[in-house]
């Protein structure tokens, strides 16, 4: 089994909760974990589960994972588990109503990663997840990391 997990990182938080996940499969010559701006236009041949991770940054990924999702062949994802993920503020902590409003509207960066990836042919494993950080910059909140572990544990059972 290849597992290949692509993130994007702009503090350092997404990459923490990338390695946290990559880090609960099994054989580490099996599972890849890249910053995007290593990962070539596709994923490694063989792989089985693909997880791409970014930051939320104005309700969006990234603008290097949404070039790779768009750099992904057509096609090109067909017979590989995918999973979607980012980090984000916690909405409630903020405590703003536009915020709020906005977020309603234009969601987090993990649901258009995952759409991006099943429009590619990849096969959705689990919905998509975001992680919560205690301020733009971080740190993450405390029991984000361990969460992370336990979502990556869910997919790992599904596969």
């Amino acid at each position: 089994m290849k597992i290949t997990v692509v993130y994007d990182s702009v503090f350092g938080n997404t990459e923490q909760v990338a390695r946290t996940i990559g880090g609960v499969f099994p054989g580490s010559a099996d599972t890849v974990v890249v910053k995007v701006n290593d990962a070539g236009k596709k994923p490694p041949a063989g792989t089985d589960l693909l997880i791409v991770g970014s930051p939320t940054r104005a309700f969006r990924p990234t603008e290097g994972i949404t070039q790779y999702l768009k750099a992904l062949p057509a096609g090109g994802l067909k017979g590989v588990g995918v999973a979607a993920f980012d980090t984000r503020m916690d909405i409630k902590e903020v405590n703003s109503k536009i915020l709020t409003f906005m977020a309603s509207i234009f969601g987090y960066a993990a649901k258009p990663i995952a759409d991006g990836l099943v429009k590619k042919g990849g096969s959705l494993i689990l919905p998509p997840e975001g992680f919560v950080v205690t301020a733009s910059e971080g740190p993450m909140k405390e029991g984000e990391l361990e969460r992370a572990a336990a979502w990556a544990e869910s997919l790992r059972k599904h596969l």
